[in-house]
């Protein structure tokens, strides 16, 4: 069931709370993820395992549900020997596994269960919630660390061929909103700009940064301004950094855009690639949310190593400002 409202009209209204990290909720349910295609493998393999970690999102009181299609492309499910079609199926499956999930994630018809390590059930579930199509760079589909370098030696031209085929497959399918994530490069922001036109579903862009630039290195005002004259891009900002970044991030990109900013960082800790491990203790604090709204964030929530948990404490100051 479509919700009443479009994601754009409720954001008009105030603001919406994302989920947090699918992948570390997918752990905590026991999933394996080492393969190259990460989470995306387990639409093929465990679907139920996915809507499950969804579901716990729901449950602590996301009104976003990010697709499992991060991570997921044409060419990484070649390489699994899965044809076009079986590609285009588990692309639209991963839109209705998010739908299911918000769906039944009270506990009603449908529901899968409860994975280790979910968050009780937040006391106030929202009325409406929203699909999100996940659209990760191409980084993520090389599987080697550049989505957080970017400047991959592809034209913006090749980069929009690439993105293009994906987006048009997860818009037929149906999402309320796709997510351009964790961009690293002002370029591929540019190509995936291309790529969603005419597609007929609003997005939101949203960059990882370091430091108060691209991962690319790139001015950070200009990479925003990319965004600002697209009236089908409903909010522009920042996913998969640090907390701190993120504080400074979001009354940039209000000002440059005068759009709504969505934030999601990471919990703060650093992924040692060397070790194959999170590194370093937690910042993410639910209390900067009031921070973040007061100036401009709309969309509101985490990334990875971000749980039902911390969300569930998000959904509540958010609900407290909302009362």
């Amino acid at each position: 069931m479509r919700p009443a409202r479009t994601l754009a009209a409720a954001l008009a209204h105030g603001p919406v709370v994302l989920d947090g990290g699918l992948s570390n909720q997918l752990e905590d349910q026991g999933c394996d993820l080492s393969d190259e295609l990460w989470s995306a493998r387990l639409l093929a393999d465990d679907p139920r395992q996915i809507q499950a970690a969804h579901t716990a999102y729901v449950r602590a009181g996301a009104q976003v549900v990010t697709t499992a299609s991060y991570q997921a492309t044409f060419e990484g499910f070649a390489r699994r020997g899965l044809s076009r079609g079986e590609a285009e199926r588990l692309l639209a499956e991963s839109v209705q596994l998010a739908r299911c999930a918000g769906e039944s994630g009270g506990g009603g018809e449908g529901w899968v269960g409860r994975g280790r390590g979910e968050a009780p059930r937040s006391p106030a579930q929202p009325p409406e919630f929203w699909v999100a199509a996940s659209i990760g760079p191409y980084g993520a589909f090389l599987a080697d660390g550049s989505e957080y370098r970017g400047r991959y030696g592809l034209s913006v031209r090749e980069l929009e061929r690439f993105h293009r085929p994906r987006i048009e497959a997860l818009a037929a399918a149906g999402p309320d909103v796709l997510a351009l994530e964790t961009v690293p490069d002002a370029d591929e922001a540019e190509a995936l700009l291309r790529a969603v036109e005419g597609c007929g579903v609003p997005v939101w862009l949203s960059y990882s940064i370091a430091g108060g630039r691209t991962r690319a290195g790139q001015d950070l005002a200009a990479a925003f301004g990319l965004a600002a004259g697209h009236d089908q891009v409903i909010a522009v900002g920042v996913n998969c950094c640090t907390p701190a970044d993120a504080d400074r991030a979001v009354p940039l990109a209000a000002s440059v855009t005068g759009k709504p900013v969505v934030v999601y960082p990471n919990s703060g800790e650093r992924w040692d690639a060397e070790r194959r491990g999170w590194a370093g203790g937690t910042t993410f604090d639910a209390g900067r949310v009031g921070d973040w709204v007061a100036s401009g964030a709309r969309l509101v929530g985490g990334c990875c190593r971000v749980g039902p948990t911390e969300i569930a404490e998000l959904a509540a100051r958010v609900r407290g400002r909302s009362a």
